[in-house]
């Protein structure tokens, strides 16, 4: 297993902090793009579920790339509401692009991670999106559709921060519907429910991942 590679690239406001991760020698199938929570609110690729998120991939084969949005750890710029968060997300699904020609990629993402994985993935055409408490009724901004594409909605109905009803019922509407998973008691970081989420993800993404070019 090649070790993490923390990259530095140009990004649209500046440069960004990015963090590669390839745990295969095997054909890659996919690669994903994983977004963290809201900056404002101590959201950072080292997120818990965001590392878990990572790590789901990472087992059926897909090396990741987590990243800081602009204005978080040693990335340039400041908070854009979403709309430049989305940019950075692209910036690096392109970075994926060159390091694996050919190879889709997946977007994946928590709370305001979801809304800028679903985002960008009506921007750069994707494999599949999974989107884990996204932060539906709470961001301004979020007034987008579901992917077009294959996806996962992850929810805990004990979400303190999130109206769990409200995701429920936005996910339900959405066409093509998601694959959706209701973690029964689950709080909004998923305390002590992580390797559950990360066994869901995985096997979600071992049913959906496209064969390796």
């Amino acid at each position: 297993m090649a070790p993490a590679e923390r990259l530095s690239i140009d990004g649209p406001a500046g440069r960004l902090e990015v963090l590669l991760e390839d745990r295969t020698n095997e054909p890659v199938p996919a690669y994903g793009v994983v977004c963290h929570p809201h900056p404002l609110q101590g959201g950072t690729m080292d997120n818990k579920v965001v590392f878990t998120l990572a790590r789901a991939l990472q087992e059926v084969g897909m090396p990741t790339l987590r990243f800081n949005y602009r204005g978080v750890g040693h990335s340039e710029g400041s908070y854009d509401e979403g709309r430049g968060e989305t940019l950075d997300a692209l910036a690096v699904a392109a970075l994926g692009a060159l390091r694996w020609p050919g190879v889709p990629v997946w977007f994946a993402g928590f709370s305001f991670g979801g809304f800028v994985a679903i985002n960008s993935s009506h921007q750069r055409d994707a494999g599949a999106v999974i989107a884990v408490s996204p932060p539906v009724g709470r961001l301004a901004t979020f007034a987008i559709t579901g992917p077009a594409c294959p996806w996962l909605l992850v929810q805990g109905d004990a979400d303190e921060v999130i109206d769990a009803g409200e995701v429920l019922d936005w996910g339900r509407a959405q066409e093509p519907p998601p694959e959706i998973f209701v973690m029964p008691g689950a709080p909004h970081f998923f305390h002590g429910r992580l390797i559950e989420l990360r066994e869901h993800v995985a096997a979600f993404a071992r049913k959906t991942k496209s064969p390796a070019k």
